[in-house]
């Protein structure tokens, strides 16, 4: 019976950890504009505490007609791929864009859960936030 004591008390200390990970399923939806007023539609999934996923930037133009003979704007990325794991309270996750085969872009995201809401912030780049919900 004295050996069972031990285990039961590192399991009752483990559940509020356990509690604090976001649960496997889809999560989605939507960031506000951050400092480039271009929102991001999230679809991520958690499965085994294992993220992966998309963003899509719906105001993302490509190539655009060059009428004046001018430097063109660079195109922006419009799909963002994002990987990582999934931990007790704040985690980070890589987001991957590309625009051409010269053009990597990387960004760092840090997610939490915060009540039934996991909240996504960009690192760096925009400073964008989204608030997923599962479903």
């Amino acid at each position: 019976m004295r050996k069972l004591l031990p285990f039961g008390l590192a399991l009752a200390l483990a559940i509020p950890a356990f509690a604090q990970t976001p649960p496997d399923g889809q999560w989605r939806g939507r960031s506000d504009g951050g400092q480039c007023n271009a929102p991001l539609d999230f679809d991520l999934t958690i499965d085994s505490g294992i993220v992966d996923g998309s963003a899509f930037d719906t105001t993302a133009h490509g190539p655009v007609p060059n009428p004046r003979k001018t430097a063109p704007p660079p195109p922006t990325p419009s799909l963002w791929q994002i990987h990582g794991l999934a931990k007790p309270g704040t985690f980070s996750l890589l987001a991957v864009a590309s625009v051409k085969a010269t053009d990597r872009r990387e960004g760092r995201l840090t997610a939490s859960l915060q009540g039934n809401t996991l909240v996504v912030t960009e690192s760096s780049g925009c400073g964008r936030t989204a608030r997923l919900t599962k479903g």
